[in-house]
Order: C-alpha cells, then structure tokens, then sequence
C-alpha cells in the first residue's frame, strides 16, 4: 500500500474537499491510502471519517506572511519524521507553492499541484498569491487541474492532466418520494416553488446578488422561496440583508448540512452567481438531480454537462435573472444521470484512473531505483 499526501486548508464540506472524500470514499484502501496535511488549527468536518477510514489528519501553521519560517520549520521536520510519502498532492491553488518547494527540498520526487479555481481572489495574500502563481511551476513536477479554463489560468501553457470533480451519480438522481419527505420537513407546500443554491456564504459566491434577484422574482411568483445552503463569514450580513428587504419568511437558511444531496431533492431549479469558479462541484450535483441551473459567465464554460444548463451575465439586473429563473421554470432532465455518466463524471470510473495514476508513477519509481 502506498501513502499519499494530500495538501488541504481545512476538510470542511466545500466543493475541493468533498470532491477529495468522494475520490478517497472510492479508492481501494489496500492499495492507495490517503493522509491529510491542512492549515488549520482546528478539526475539520471530515476528520472524523478521515481517521474511520484509515487516514492521518496533520495540522500545519497557517500560511500567513508572518508565518513562513514557523512554517517552513514544521514541514523540514514533517518530512524528516515522515519518509514514507513519495507523492505529495496539493489543492491549495496558488498557495500549493509553499508546501511543494518544501517537499522538494525535503527530496520529494512526485510534487502534484491541483488547480481548482480560474481566478486570483484579492485578499490580503493577493501579491502572495501572484508571486506563487508564477513560481509553482518550479516546485510542482505533475499538474493537474478541474478544467481547461483553471488548468490555464495557472499553468499557463504548461500540459496539465485535467482530474474531474466526480460525484456519486446515484446519491443524486432525482427521487419524488424523497423530495416529498424533505418539503415536509421544511414545511414546503408542494405548489410552493424553491430557487436553491449551495455554497460557501462569502463573497466570491455572491449571494447578495442572489437575494436580490430573488426579491424581484417574488413580485412574479410570491408562491416561492429561497433556500441558501452553506456557511462562512457572510452569514450574518446575508441574514441582515433578507430581514432589511422584508422577505425572511421566504428564505431557508441552512448552515454546514451534511445531506445536500437529499436537499437537492426539494428544489425547483439552481441558481449560482459567483463571481468566479473553475468547475464547481455542486453545478455538477445540480445537473445530476435533473435541475435546470442558470450559472453566471463567470464559472467555466466547461460545467454544462447536460442540456439544462444556462449562462447569464453578472452584468445584467436582478430583474433580468428573476425573469430568466421565471422563463426557464422547474422541469426536470430525465436523462441527467446517464448525462453525468458520458462525461466521465460518476466518481466510479473516475477514482480508478487516479489510482492508476499514483500507482504507476510508484512502479516507475520503483524500477528506476532497481537500476541503479
């Protein structure tokens, strides 16, 4: 069995580290094993399960400029205590530079760098992160990405091997009777019609929009609600905003759940602003369950997979999505499973070709050192 690094910020449930558990739920553990290194101090979500399923959760420093030789003095002496990895994965987009140079430096020979995004967020690590941008290629000798468009944006004109955010298709097919049971544990009347959404409440996901476009569609279909799934920093301003516009009885807050896939079950259609994305792994969700989804020009071309996929521009007004979400309607793609499936995306088929990958570069390591 080998051991496999994997670089995370935190495994809480958003779409990098889910997609990560749905590969390592998949994957045989006799023959590829994963272990976690994060940036947090605390516990994730996933820790648990992790450990339940034979993996090692570490917690590094965070990487904060004022941070860096505390950082770079964990990982010389992670590395000298842990010789067992020979591949190290990183998912930490830009940021993969500093745990890769110090896996090179600690003779590493397989460095992945895995880009999930295809734009740099202007945070206070902003001219960090360019500067790591240009330096990764440096450090990471394998580059994978979730698309073409993010797999560009940080490579440049590098090759890059495009790894799918893969799902478990069958967790999402479409299922009345389970759509029954979660509206009447929300108390959904079955006429009421529901924009749902999913993702981390912060500003990248532009909720506010959001709720501004569901405002409008209200004074179209005052049948209706939101229902915003997530958590994060911009959880009481969202909250704030709904009850300044008057409408916190039409929006379902639901905070840091871990049955989105039975969630799904009780929307109508699936609306996602953002303000950018590479492939995001709860468009894919979406499509699966059937929903017609209207996605802004921001996210990757790349994530229409089915028929019931639409783009809109963050340029146009809330009045113009609220009549597009209204245009569009609620019918359900019948054959979004199968859909899935063609485009290599049922995390199944998708798993096995990753393990193969690892396990090749292994044997390849391994013959080399035989001839020496």
């Amino acid at each position: 069995m080998i051991r496999i690094l994997q670089c995370v910020n935190k495994m809480d449930r958003c779409g990098l580290e889910t997609m990560l558990m749905n590969y390592y739920r998949n994957i045989d553990r006799t023959k590829v094993q994963f272990d976690f290194l994060t940036h947090r101090k605390t516990k994730g979500a996933y820790d648990n399960e992790i450990e339940e399923l034979g993996g090692k959760v570490y917690y590094a420093p965070r990487l904060m400029p004022y941070n860096i030789l505390k950082y770079r003095k964990y990982m010389k002496n992670f590395f000298n205590e842990h010789k067992e990895y020979k591949i190290v994965h990183s998912h930490i987009d830009t940021m993969s530079f500093f745990p890769l140079r110090e896996a090179k430096r600690n003779s590493i020979k397989y460095r992945i760098s895995h880009s999930h995004t295809s734009r740099l967020d202007k945070d206070l690590k902003y001219f960090i992160k360019l500067y790591c941008k240009f330096a990764i290629n440096k450090v990471s000798n394998i580059r994978f990405a979730c698309g073409k468009k993010a797999g560009e944006f940080l490579y440049n004109k590098l090759d890059f091997h495009i790894i799918n955010n893969a799902i478990d298709t069958n967790k999402f097919k479409y299922d009345i009777q389970k759509r029954n049971e979660i509206r009447k544990k929300f108390d959904i009347k079955n006429d009421e019609f529901i924009i749902g959404h999913v993702g981390r409440f912060i500003y990248i996901k532009n909720q506010k929009f959001l709720i501004y476009v569901f405002n409008e569609y209200l004074k179209i279909n005052p049948n209706s609600k939101l229902m915003l799934i997530g958590a994060g920093n911009d959880e009481e301003m969202l909250k704030n905003k709904v009850n300044e516009l008057g409408i916190s009885e039409k929006v379902i807050f639901l905070v840091d759940r871990s049955d989105v896939n039975e969630l799904y079950q009780a929307m109508d259609i699936f609306v996602m602003p953002s303000l950018f994305e590479g492939v995001p792994l709860v468009a894919i969700e979406a499509q699966t369950n059937g929903l017609n989804c209207i996605l802004s020009d921001k996210i990757s071309f790349e994530t229409k997979l089915c028929s019931n996929v639409f783009f809109m521009s963050l340029n146009e007004s809330p009045v113009a999505w609220a009549k597009k979400i209204s245009e569009i309607g609620g019918v359900r793609n019948d054959n979004s499973v199968e859909d899935i499936k063609n485009q290599s995306y049922d995390i199944k088929e998708e798993t096995k070709k990753l393990m193969d990958f690892y396990l090749e570069l292994v044997e390849k390591e391994n013959n080399e050192g035989s001839k020496l």
